[in-house]
């Protein structure tokens, strides 16, 4: 039985719906193996533009299922230590395909998002959630820690520091308007799905190269060490679209003219002569 939907519902966007209402969507590994390599099934898919991560029923994802779990591949003959390695290995790999892919991911946060089901949405590029919606760094509640699958480098990178501690020291949960005022969440939206499918309609409309230098540039500057280091990465980039399309002149024709701009992400082809 497959626990993860694709839908295409808009040009350009495709929704990954982890499907398991039942459990709340919890990160069986019947759920994140697919919910993986279905990422990166639709990660090489050149037409989709930007792709929205969501869960059926009244969850996002509940984090780790604690009842049935079931069993990551490649782990036969391992011991207890190795078979819990490669069950970490697979895991954060869904976040790093997460981190990976050339196209922003929206997470459309319907419900609990507990847990691991947090670093879900913290992988995501983008956080629109239902009112319904509320989070909880679940780890320390159960006598491990809270920091899990990047949750201690994302979460203090999104909300600060002292959000991020009140968080993660305290297990509380965090509500959907709470979290839009701190910033874990660029906006509230009901239907959420609805909402997140807008925004990616919107990026799919832009010039391609663009919003993936974009995303590469987003997690470079998140990660460096200053702005003056930083500041090359994101003038290479400018410059490498600038000269290498006439995406800058379509826009400023499309301004004169009145109409939205089509960006062609190439420069005109040379007119055959006489």
């Amino acid at each position: 039985m497959s626990y993860v939907a694709v839908d295409r519902p808009a040009d350009g966007v495709a929704v990954l719906t982890l499907d398991r209402p039942e459990r709340m969507n919890a990160m069986s590994f019947d759920v994140m193996v697919p919910v993986r390599d279905q990422l990166v099934e639709i990660g090489h898919d050149n037409s989709v533009r930007a792709i929205v991560i969501t869960g059926a029923g009244r969850a996002f994802c509940a984090g780790a299922d604690q009842e049935s779990a079931g069993r990551p591949p490649h782990t036969e003959g391992l011991a207890r230590p190795g078979y819990a390695l490669r069950s970490l290995d697979l895991l954060e790999d869904v976040i790093g395909t997460i981190r990976r892919l050339h196209q922003p991911i929206i997470a459309a946060v319907n419900g609990a998002a507990i847990g691991g089901g947090l670093c879900l949405t913290l992988a995501c590029d983008i956080r629109v959630a239902s009112t319904a919606a509320y989070f909880r760094a679940a780890g320390i509640n159960n006598g491990l820690t809270a920091s899990e699958l990047g949750l201690s480098y994302l979460l203090p990178r999104a909300v600060g520091s002292s959000h991020a501690a009140d968080l993660m020291f305290t297990g509380r949960d965090l509500g959907a308007e709470e979290a839009a005022r701190i910033g874990l969440v660029s906006r509230l939206a009901d239907p959420v799905l609805e909402e997140a499918i807008t925004i990616g309609t919107r990026i799919a409309e832009l010039s391609q190269p663009g919003i993936e230098l974009t995303k590469k540039s987003l997690h470079a500057g998140i990660a460096a060490g200053s702005m003056e280091s930083y500041m090359p990465i994101e003038g290479i980039g400018q410059l490498y679209l600038r000269l290498l399309t006439d995406n800058f002149e379509e826009a400023t024709r499309a301004r004169k003219e009145g109409r939205p701009a089509r960006f062609r992400d190439d420069l005109p082809r040379p007119q055959a002569g006489p």
